[in-house]
């Protein structure tokens, strides 16, 4: 079908375009219990079309994006396609330039979707469940997602990679009472004996909130995030350096300065890569055509490289950058004499919980955590927390050991320092 785009696309006059052609085969197992009650299997082709129209005598630049149903006819492809060329003189930006560096063939690997799957049930069945915690249904999604692009400037690439995922729902009770938890896990693969961890703390989770006495009204407090919440913190440093953030000054941060002044907290590192073993978006090159460059975009607490689309990396002057699917952080120190010492809230389950990637603001609302205090811990639920991470940066400190949470590796815990909690005894 892209033969039959371009041409109709250069019959129109539009010299400036983007080809996305996706075909996702899908399996899906879905069990009650450990027992299997349905399963099917389908693939879905979409094609994307990006066009631009310069305008104001190339001054401007501007664009239109839509999906075009394979088997449309060739009336409605080129009705289409008009529509798109229209649509995109009515948008203007100022001029930026599509990827013309050529890709080199990439290894396409067939995805094996019964291999997958199979870890994923011999995972769930490794969970160690008792008469009280005990797993009520999951759902297994396994995909091969195939993406052949090409632009106008003879740009082209395919790249084939496997995209996964698990619904877990698990029941812990005591006496009358019942409670019921959701989990939803994405990777590349399956990463079984994570996997079987991940649902193992979900169960324990479960029954401790069946005991959860309410937040006392701490006022302020250390806090220690050691769930996948704590990547919402890591997220903020990844966005502060975005490309559309800082040209639109909505992140003050700048290339060679630290990010914070720092006093005892940890320099972080965040290494952009291509690549990440068992990520479900590790591929090497980026939708919009250029290949993502693996490089520090922080480093030892200072701003290094920038990263994002091609149109606000080009107004800021770069050229050669790219999109990022995957972060590995590091750089920190902290042992647990350091993060578990004096008192301290470990939160780790919230109903919600938020990093604003602008303004740096901290919310959560709490739903099961544990006060360290005077040698006791005490399980709690109900409250919030809050502050700010320009605040926390500064004394922030991190463990050495890290936690890959899909496209993401991040320190396995995490400790702020003086954060609001908003009690509810």
């Amino acid at each position: 079908m892209f033969k039959a785009v371009k041409e109709k696309l250069q019959a129109i006059g539009c010299d400036m375009y983007e080809l996305t052609e996706q075909t996702v085969k899908a399996w899906e197992f879905y069990f009650i219990r450990h027992k299997l009650d349905q399963n099917r299997a389908s693939s879905v082709k979409t094609l994307k079309v990006k066009v631009y129209r310069p305008l104001e005598d190339g001054k401007m630049l501007g664009s239109a994006s839509g999906d075009i149903n394979p088997t449309a006819s060739d009336e409605e492809l080129d009705q289409a396609l008009k529509n798109l060329y229209y649509q995109a003189s009515l948008v203007k930006n100022p001029a930026y330039t599509l990827t013309d560096v050529p890709i080199p063939v990439l290894e396409q690997k067939p995805v094996d979707h019964a291999a997958i799957a199979e870890s994923f049930m011999n995972a769930m069945q490794a969970v160690h469940e008792t008469e009280t915690e005990r797993i009520n249904s999951y759902e297994i999604f396994v995909r091969e997602i195939h993406k052949r692009f090409e632009n106008s400037n003879g740009v082209t690439y395919e790249v084939t990679y496997p995209e996964s995922m698990i619904e877990v729902v698990v029941n812990a009770s005591r006496g009358d009472h019942e409670i019921e938890l959701y989990r939803n896990f994405e990777s590349g693969v399956c990463n079984g004996e994570k996997l079987t961890r991940d649902v193992e703390d979900a169960l324990r989770f479960g029954k401790d909130r069946l005991i959860a006495e309410p937040t006392p009204k701490l006022q302020k407090s250390d806090v220690v995030f050691s769930t996948a919440d704590a990547v919402e913190l890591y997220s903020y440093f990844a966005y502060r350096m975005n490309a559309a953030l800082l040209f639109r000054k909505l992140s003050d941060w700048s290339k060679g300065e630290a990010v914070a002044e720092y006093t005892t907290g940890d320099r972080i590192s965040i290494l952009a890569k291509a690549s990440l073993d068992n990520s479900s978006k590790s591929y090497p090159v980026d939708e919009e055509g250029a290949l993502i460059r693996e490089r520090y975009i922080i480093r030892d607490g200072v701003a290094e490289e920038s990263w994002g689309n091609r149109q606000m990396s080009e107004y800021l002057g770069d050229k050669n950058s790219s999109d990022v699917n995957n972060f590995v952080v590091s750089g920190g120190t902290a042992d647990e004499s350091v993060l578990h010492a004096g008192d301290y809230l470990e939160l780790v389950e919230f109903s919600d919980f938020q990093v604003d990637e602008v303004g740096g603001d901290v919310l959560g609302e709490i739903r099961l955590g544990y006060w360290h205090h005077d040698g006791k811990v005490d399980v709690i639920t109900g409250g919030s927390v809050s502050g700010t991470m320009q605040d926390a940066i500064p004394s922030m400190r991190c463990s050495k050991e890290t936690e890959q949470y899909n496209n993401m590796v991040i320190p396995k815990e995490t400790r702020l320092y003086n954060l609001t909690i908003t009690g509810i005894r």
